[in-house]
């Protein structure tokens, strides 16, 4: 876990130039959407039409956002990476997660979704030689339990969590929503 600000600025350092590094490794520029295939056709179900949509963590924009801009939405990709990072909070300090979580649901229109992939058991940890690669990644991670907290904390409605499998582990994958108004689905 971080100590300070100093700490945390490595950190985020670590994991930007670990991802420019390997993003090719990580997921190439033209990949299919394979095994987010489920995950995107169920956001193409919630959104309305020409939905504005924030994709934060939203790595080369492969899939998801060319997925949605495909259909007509309005995609904002914001990353710390200038290339690409994938599952963006698990890569923040675990202190400042549910900070995060609830500045992300007042950013969240009435009735707006949250789409958001996270750990499923709690871990902090980094490994050298990531993807087989030379550079090195940096993980912070809660559980799913801790997860769902946080959201519910947050005002959000979870209204779907799932685990997704990856490698020997996985993450778990919650939809959430931001109540009141009369937003379309």
């Amino acid at each position: 876990m971080p100590d300070d600000e100093t700490d945390v600025v490595h950190l985020v350092d670590l994991v930007r130039k670990g991802y420019n590094a390997l993003s090719y490794r990580y997921r190439s520029d033209d990949a299919d959407d394979g095994r987010y295939a489920p995950w995107l056709a169920a956001l193409h179900n919630r959104l309305p039409a020409r939905a504005a949509v924030l994709d934060l963590g939203c790595g080369c924009g492969v899939p998801v956002a060319r997925s949605l801009v495909a259909a007509g939405h309005q995609v904002t990709g914001v990353d710390v990476s200038e290339v690409q990072i994938v599952y963006a909070m698990i890569h923040m300090p675990l202190a400042a997660q549910p900070a995060l979580i609830g500045r992300i649901a007042r950013w969240l229109r009435p009735r707006g979704w949250l789409l958001m992939t996270v750990g499923q058991s709690a871990w902090t940890g980094s490994e050298q030689g990531w993807l087989g690669g030379n550079a090195v990644m940096w993980w912070s991670q809660s559980d799913a339990g801790s997860y769902a907290r946080w959201v519910d904390q947050a005002g959000l409605e979870i209204v779907e969590q799932s685990f997704v499998p990856e490698d020997d582990g996985g993450h778990a994958l919650f939809w959430a929503r931001r109540p009141g108004g009369s937003c379309p689905a």
